[in-house]
C-alpha cells in the first residue's frame, strides 16, 4: 500500500553534515510512496542553509526548506515540520537530525514495520539494545550511564521494557496521534519525552528499532540539565498527570 511519508530533518549548525545526512535516504524506498522531504533550520548563525540550499537540485518538487526567522528551541522547530505535515495529510513523519548522528538507513525497517502494525503510534530507534555498539558508536560515558538509569526510573514507573527513552529518531503515526499531543509537549529538549509521556498514557504503542549511531563532540552540561529535568518529568507525571 502507498503512503503519503514525510521525512522532516531538523538543524541547527548542522553544516556540512547535513549534506552527508541526506545523502544515505533510501530513496528507493521511499519512491514506492509518496513522500516528501521538509528541512527546518532554527535560525543557524553559520553556513548550514547554505547547504541545505546544495540539496534543493536533487530533490526538485518533493523538497521543502523552512528557515527560522527566530529560534523556537528543539520542539519547537519539530512542531513546525509537524504542522507542515498535518496541513499536508501526512499518514507517517519521521523526524531525523541534521547533525547525521541517526542513520537513514533504518528508515526502511521502521516504517515497513509501523506500517504493518496499524495499532503502532510510533516507532523509535534504539541505540541501547545492544548496549555494546553504544560505546563502539562513541557514546559518552556519563551519557552511557546516565541512559541506562533514566530509561530504568521510566519503566518501573510506567510498568514498561523500552530500552532507549532519550532517542531522537523517531516515527510518527499521524493517523493515531492527535495533533494536540505535539502542541503540548515542550518547546526544548524535553519534547521527546513528553511525547513518550504522552503516548504511554493513553496506552499508544510505541516499537524500537535497533540502530548505530556516531557521536561528535558533546556538551555536558546540557546532558545534565536535559537529565535533571527528565528525572523531575517523570515523576511529575506519574504523580500529577502534568509535563
Amino acid at each position: 500500500m502507498k503512503y503519503k511519508i514525510l521525512i522532516f530533518i531538523i538543524t541547527y549548525k548542522a553544516s556540512f553534515r547535513v549534506i552527508d545526512l541526506v545523502k544515505k535516504l533510501p530513496i528507493n524506498y521511499l519512491k514506492k510512496h509518496d513522500f516528501q522531504i521538509y528541512v527546518s533550520d532554527d535560525c543557524s548563525n553559520d553556513d548550514t542553509v547554505n547547504y541545505i540550499d546544495k540539496i534543493m537540485h536533487k530533490f526538485s518538487k518533493k523538497l521543502t526548506i523552512n528557515v527560522n526567522k527566530k529560534n523556537l528551541g528543539y520542539g519547537g522547530n519539530i512542531k513546525k515540520c509537524i504542522n507542515f505535515a498535518f496541513k499536508n495529510d501526512i499518514d507517517y513523519a519521521v523526524m531525523l537530525h541534521g547533525d547525521n548522528q541517526y542513520n537513514p538507513k533504518y528508515l526502511e525497517n521502521m516504517l515497513e514495520k509501523i506500517t504493518k502494525n496499524k495499532n503502532m503510534a510510533a516507532m523509535t530507534g534504539t541505540r541501547m539494545s545492544k548496549k555494546i555498539n553504544a560505546l563502539k558508536g562513541k557514546m559518552p560515558l556519563y551519557k552511557f550511564v546516565g541512559n541506562i538509569v533514566l530509561t530504568k526510573l521510566f519503566n518501573i514507573l510506567y510498568n514498561k521494557s523500552f530500552t532507549d527513552c532519550h532517542t531522537g529518531y523517531w516515527v510518527y503515526n499521524l493517523n493515531i496521534i492527535k495533533k494536540t499531543f505535539f502542541k503540548k509537549a515542550d518547546n526544548n529538549f524535553c519534547f521527546d519525552i513528553d511525547m513518550r509521556l504522552m503516548l504511554t498514557e493513553n496506552n499508544l504503542s510505541i516499537g524500537e528499532q535497533p540502530i548505530e549511531t556516531i557521536y561528535g563532540n558533546e556538551r555536558s552540561s546540557t546532558h545534565f540539565v536535559y537529565a535533571f529535568r527528565f528525572f523531575l518529568k517523570v515523576l511529575r507525571f506519574r504523580l500529577f498527570k502534568k509535563l
